[in-house]
């Protein structure tokens, strides 16, 4: 048996920041990732670097050919660059299936070798896979992908369907609609961008058609199948053909095959590890983290479990998870779609004191300068004591001042700290002077 102080389950953002901050205390660690194509997690390989490279060489003209290459390029780079970072610190890396046979013993499985491991600490950090739902046909027709396997396609399909309209399915829809596909979304529900505030969410919708994308709403899909190498999709009795489907209806925690069965460690009736405040599972010394505890599914929120477990790990901080607070997200269409905190409409049902503006970029100068017009930014503030309540912003380079709201939020700054301060001109960022305006 082959002891360790730390052993990490799956290499992704938290988990291999933790492994290198871990050893370089001289800690013995050890890194398990049954997938060489997987090191550095999903975010470098199968979510966001890959994907964000995609839109933005779609946005700069490429061919499919010369995305997809460029897409290789930057995985491969960062794929490499991870693996080598780990192994130059002194992490033991282990090409292998984990397997719990105990509360604190892991099986690996590496062709025929089987060895086990065992180390007081543990941290599992295995992510998530696709949701596929029991629609016949769903996963044994050709053509029929999943958010990973969309980005392997060889050429850019005539016509393409999406099978659900969150996030993953509007950035893919958008993407291969810019690329020149024709593009249907079949959602479920009567409207796309629920949670958002209404008046971006169909603005969304209205630029999505413009750029070429059609949606089926309030759509139940009830089959799929192939005829030759199309795709055939019932929905609501009807029938339509397309070269690709994608698949986008969520994400759940990948806890299966691991053996959980075998230990003390509780899981929710989703699959995610239950944890506490601090990440700790059931099992003293066995810690959950990233998209596998059931939180939610971001790169930055994973990184912010790393902070959370290696305080407790040094005794250097008590920051938890009920500290997290105005996590911001932003939706990948064109223009970017990000926000903060609560809605008008959320604010409104907390029964708090509050006013709420709106501005549309085609009244904001850089808006002009970057032939641009579409988007709003919309903010909520408490009007008794002046703080930020929530924030969405509609327009080019969303993504990054969002993050100047989520400060400000954070740090209780008022509304018309905001509104009187300093921008460089002509920006994006200095429209918050007349959105809080008021």
């Amino acid at each position: 048996m082959l002891v360790y102080d730390l052993i990490i389950i799956g290499f992704g953002k938290a988990g291999k920041t933790l492994a290198g901050k871990m050893a370089s205390l001289g800690k013995k660690v050890a890194l398990i990732e049954k997938d060489k194509k997987m090191y550095g997690g999903t975010c470098i390989n199968i979510g966001c670097i890959p994907t964000k490279t995609l839109i933005h060489a779609a946005e700069e003209g490429l061919s499919f050919q010369e995305i997809m290459e460029l897409k290789e390029t930057v995985v491969s780079r960062l794929n490499g660059k991870n693996k080598n970072v780990l192994t130059g610190a002194g992490v033991d890396l282990y090409d292998a299936r984990a397997y719990f046979t105990g509360n604190k013993t892991i099986e690996i499985e590496q062709g025929s070798d089987r060895d086990t491991l065992t180390a007081e600490t543990i941290v599992i950090n295995t992510g998530a896979v696709s949701n596929a739902f029991p629609i016949p046909g769903l996963l044994d027709s050709k053509n029929v992908v999943d958010s990973t396997g969309i980005q392997n396609l060889e050429k850019t399909p005539e016509k393409m369907a999406v099978i659900g309209g969150g996030n993953i399915g509007l950035e893919f829809a958008n993407l291969y609609a810019n690329l020149g596909s024709q593009v249907v979304v079949y959602e479920n529900s009567p409207k796309i961008l629920g949670r958002y505030e209404p008046e971006a969410a169909e603005l969304a919708q209205e630029y999505m058609e413009e750029d070429g994308v059609s949606f089926r709403l309030g759509a139940s899909v009830e089959s799929l199948a192939n005829d030759g190498e199309a795709v055939v999709i019932t929905a609501d009795g009807q029938s339509d053909r397309y070269d690709v489907v994608l698949y986008a209806l969520g994400r759940k925690p990948a806890t299966e095959d691991l053996g959980l069965e075998n230990t003390d460690i509780k899981v929710t009736d989703r699959g995610a590890i239950e944890v506490n405040d601090y990440l700790e599972s059931s099992v003293p010394g066995v810690y959950a983290v990233g998209d596998v505890n059931g939180g939610l599914q971001f790169t930055y929120t994973s990184l912010d479990d790393f902070r959370i477990v290696f305080g407790q790990l040094t005794g250097n901080s008590d920051y938890k998870r009920s500290d997290r607070i105005n996590v911001p997200n932003t939706l990948f269409i064109k223009p970017a779609l990000a926000q903060v905190g609560m809605t008008e409409a959320q604010a409104k049902e907390s029964g708090l004191p509050y006013k709420a503006n709106s501005l549309p970029v085609a009244g904001m100068p850089r808006g002009h300068v970057n032939n641009d017009l579409r988007g709003l930014y919309k903010v909520v503030v408490n009007t008794e004591t002046n703080e930020i309540l929530g924030a969405t912003l509609f327009g080019t380079n969303s993504e990054e001042i969002i993050n100047l709201i989520k400060l400000a939020m954070d740090n209780k700054v008022p509304y018309t700290y905001i509104k009187n301060q300093v921008f460089t001109h002509p920006t994006m960022a200095e429209n918050l002077n007349d959105v809080f305006n008021f």
